[in-house]
């Protein structure tokens, strides 16, 4: 593959990203209004303030690549946004609701991680350093909010279960 190719494909993929954190900047509250546990609330009060640093981040890096981040509908993130909502309107049981939500935001985390991952090995094959430096702090802050819902998970699925 060219370098060019690559580049463009690297200016999809961010574009991609870029909604991807936009419409989760307009799930993660109502996600957080949902949920019941203090812990998880919390958590996705958290990732919002972080999310809207992502979206800085990819603004940034459009700039540095003299591109604009727009023009995209991350259809990925459209369904999981979508599941969530369902999750939402279909349990009522605090404890199941959690749960569910919980596996929701982590679907949500694993796609990010894998895009993320995938344009910072972009980013370094066409020796991008700054792109990949905004991209690894994404990329570290999306890990480190996987595991805390692993955390807040073990809790809240033994209670779910106990229900």
């Amino acid at each position: 593959m060219e370098a060019e190719n690559l580049k463009e494909l690297l200016v999809e993929e961010l574009k991609d990203l870029y909604s991807a954190e936009n419409q989760l900047v307009k799930a993660l509250p109502k996600m957080a209004k949902a949920a019941t546990s203090p812990e998880l609330k919390k958590g996705f009060e958290t990732h919002l303030e972080e999310t809207r640093g992502h979206v800085a981040r990819i603004e940034e890096m459009c700039k540095i690549l003299e591109e604009s981040p727009k023009g995209t509908k991350c259809k990925a993130m459209e369904g999981l946004v979508a599941e969530g909502k369902e999750i939402i309107d279909e349990h009522d049981d605090p404890e199941t609701l959690d749960a569910g939500l919980i596996c929701a935001a982590q679907k949500v985390e694993h796609y990010e991680i894998a895009s993320y991952g995938t344009v910072r090995t972009w980013a370094e094959l066409l020796d991008l350093k700054d792109v990949v430096e905004l991209i690894d702090e994404t990329l570290q802050e999306e890990k480190a909010t996987n595991d805390k819902l692993t955390e807040v998970a073990e809790a809240i699925n033994v209670s779910a279960m106990a229900e």
